[in-house]
């Protein structure tokens, strides 16, 4: 919602006149106009997908296709993810093979052995999330790849698999064009701090809880 939108609610539009509509409307593009003449900056950017709501993985691999879409090279670490194969990794297989022995524009590792309470191993929850963010070191080095998803690192981070310290290490230590997305419920204050965006995902309705309609393939997995 713009300042425009809170000074003239939607309904307010209903009782314009076509001149007063034009006119507000000519306000409103000269003031996106000025905004995106004095965004004058690129950088990789460090985003924050967090929040109880459905939705975190989903944008993000919304950004994972757009990346494709451009040309870049893009890497998928999934942290829980792992002890099923995530429909996902299906539907970007034709991204993850490349003829006559070149790399693949797509590099996707789930490398998880399911949610914490299914595991109920902490010593081996550790060990797997240390083994994930080893294999998501080597895409934060590597200049070659544009966008990097830690699919649910958050998680890992909540319970205390990786270090925040650790984690902040790592995206200091990237290039400087590389956009990381870092998803999953409970992402530490430091984190978003240092983060240059940052949504989180709330949660209003659940069919779970309200109708005990089961995850379901296409929505939940």
């Amino acid at each position: 919602m713009t300042d425009l939108d809170r000074d003239y609610p939607t309904p307010f539009l209903d009782i314009l006149t076509p001149e007063q509509y034009r006119q507000k409307m000519q306000r409103r593009q000269q003031i996106q106009a000025q905004r995106l003449a004095e965004c004058t900056q690129t950088k990789g950017l460090i985003i924050v997908h967090t929040g109880n709501g459905k939705g975190k993985t989903t944008a993000a691999l919304g950004m994972v296709l757009r990346s494709l879409g451009h040309g870049f090279r893009v890497a998928v670490v999934q942290f829980i993810k792992g002890a099923w194969e995530p429909a996902e990794k299906a539907a970007f297989a034709p991204w993850t093979t490349a003829p006559n022995g070149t790399a693949p524009q797509l590099e996707f590792h789930a490398m998880g052995e399911g949610f914490t309470w299914e595991t109920q191993d902490r010593d081996r929850d550790r060990a797997m999330a240390q083994h994930a963010w080893e294999k998501a070191i080597t895409f934060l080095h590597n200049p070659d790849f544009r966008t990097i998803l830690l699919d649910e690192v958050n998680v890992a981070l909540k319970h205390g698999y990786l270090s925040t310290d650790q984690v902040l290490a790592g995206l200091a230590s990237k290039p400087p064009d590389t956009h990381v997305i870092l998803t999953g419920r409970g992402a530490p204050t430091a984190l978003i701090e240092q983060a240059d965006l940052v949504t989180e995902m709330t949660l209003i309705k659940h069919p779970l809880r309200e109708q005990k309609i089961k995850a379901q393939p296409g929505i939940e997995f």
